[in-house]
């Protein structure tokens, strides 16, 4: 079993968000939960940033990752309708603490292998740094089926499928498209997850192929952990999934 501050949590998030009930989104309140639940680093995204303002939320981003060097690392998440969107893109990967790119291909109502996302999976590619989309089974914009088009296109560039497609339908189409693409990795957030769907994906993806994530501060940090804790999982391979996996992703990060 994990010992106490082993544990990576690779989708995270602080903020607030207007149609969710969010009690604390700070960056303090999440490193104390993590603090309680013996998670080591959280890799987080803005809100603010997710949602309508990209260049404030990643400023904010910047200041959390300085408060909490090492605890926080850093989603920058890219707005494809901005035309500087790929020049901020490349200071903010300057940052110390900034592992990657957040593309939300829901909120940006821009599908995953559209061009307009390019630039950001090219930038990528150029800093060595991993990229976390969302996810969404049935969705005209995160399907499986766009991050199975799209992951060949970049060789090399690890590509998070956040919520490894959010609904139970959906694990299914996640793990082929896993199969068919080396560079993909499922993610295990949403609260639709359970630990036997959990225990199901590790099984046919592999564990080496699944990261932990929580989806926190919209859901609680605990909840997502204990899912893996008390899945029906070999020992080995709850640790791959706890931060095995995320380990040997962010040893690539340049």
């Amino acid at each position: 079993m994990s010992t106490a501050m082993d544990v990576i949590d690779a989708h995270g998030h602080i903020g607030r968000w207007p149609a969710f009930a969010i009690p604390d989104g700070s960056a303090e309140s999440l490193v104390a939960t993590m603090d309680r639940c013996g998670v080591a680093t959280a890799c987080v995204s803005h809100l603010l940033a997710v949602g309508p303002d990209a260049r404030a939320g990643n400023a904010l981003l910047v200041q959390a990752l300085q408060a909490h060097p090492g605890r926080l690392l850093g989603w920058a998440v890219y707005q494809p309708h901005d035309p500087q969107a790929p020049e901020r893109l490349r200071d903010l990967l300057d940052v110390p603490g900034v592992i990657g790119v957040k593309l939300h291909p829901e909120v940006h109502e821009t599908a995953l292998d559209d061009r307009a996302y390019t630039p950001a999976f090219e930038v990528a590619a150029e800093r060595r740094r991993l990229v976390l989309a969302h996810s969404q089974h049935g969705s005209a914009w995160s399907d499986a089926r766009h991050f199975a088009a799209v992951s060949p296109r970049h060789p090399g560039v690890p590509l998070l499928m956040g919520h490894a497609g959010l609904f139970p339908q959906g694990f299914r189409p996640a793990v082929e498209a896993a199969a068919r693409c080396p560079d993909l990795v499922l993610e295990t957030c949403g609260s639709r997850m359970t630990a036997r769907h959990l225990t199901r994906m590790v099984a046919e993806a592999g564990a080496g192929r699944v990261a932990f994530g929580s989806d926190a501060v919209f859901l609680d940090l605990r909840t997502g952990l204990g899912r893996v804790l008390l899945a029906d999982l070999a020992e080995a391979d709850r640790e791959q999934v706890l931060h095995g996996t995320m380990d040997r992703l962010l040893k690539g990060v340049a």
